[in-house]
């Protein structure tokens, strides 16, 4: 009854008509692929080098927004001045390097259960994600094959504004050739959750970092599940129910 309620909400606010789910959007890092603590990592070696506090925390707040845009806000807070262009991309292939010298990453535990019920109640999957790092981009064909394919994918190498603006997942609906009503975003970071909200479409953030669930709740998710993939997949049948009528 407490989904059932939160959906009513939902529509209520939006002046939908209903939701009728035919497309399910997801975010990469954190959500499909355990790949947070290697990112983090990287990350934090990366501003090391190049002489900038950075925390594991901040690594979590920043996520999803495309990663030169994560470059220039934290050089120009301790520097205080934007990086010139081949300095951020520099960066950014140092962050990438890191990462790729890691052990390979794997997928979240319990996300192709997840993704399997999708496909069975009909429904189509997209990526939409900050990242635009082919290594890691192409792990989800090893994990889930013949689920992302290229023209059901958004990411940071589209010429678009990345997150918290909403224009990744209006993309997403674009592509998908749905309305907002149809879609549900399952998402993990707090600027991510921004952009699927501003975008109008119902947003379900499982908790998988470091994170307080109340900043994803204050960011706007709708529904938070602090059990990650695990808790929302055991929980999708019951949530779904009332996004597909």
């Amino acid at each position: 009854m407490m989904y059932k309620t939160i959906i009513q909400q939902f529509i209520q606010q939006n002046n939908y008509p209903k939701l009728q789910l035919k497309g399910v959007f997801f975010d990469m890092d954190g959500v499909l692929l355990d790949s947070m603590g290697k990112h983090a990592s990287a990350w934090i070696q990366a501003m090391q080098d190049y002489n900038i506090p950075f925390t594991s925390e901040e690594v979590y707040l920043y996520e999803g927004q495309p990663a030169l845009l994560t470059i220039e806000e934290a050089y120009q807070r301790t520097f205080g001045k934007k990086p010139a262009a081949e300095v951020a991309e520099e960066f950014y292939s140092l962050k990438s390097y890191y990462i790729d010298k890691m052990d390979p990453i794997g997928p979240m535990k319990h996300a192709d259960k997840l993704l399997q019920q999708i496909k069975n109640q009909g429904l189509g999957a997209y990526l939409v994600t900050g990242s635009r790092q082919p290594s890691i981009i192409d792990m989800l064909d090893i994990y889930f094959p013949n689920t992302f394919q290229p023209d059901h994918r958004v990411t940071a190498l589209d010429d678009i504004k990345g997150k918290p603006a909403p224009d990744p997942y209006l993309k997403a609906l674009s592509i998908a050739g749905i309305k907002p009503w149809e879609a549900v975003v399952i998402e993990n970071a707090p600027l991510g959750v921004e952009s699927a909200v501003a975008a109008g479409i119902f947003t379900i953030a499982i908790n998988t970092g470091p994170l307080a669930s109340s900043i994803l709740s204050e960011r706007g998710a709708h529904i938070v599940l602090d059990g990650g993939m695990t808790e929302l997949n055991n929980k999708w049948k019951e949530i779904s129910a009332h996004l597909i009528s």
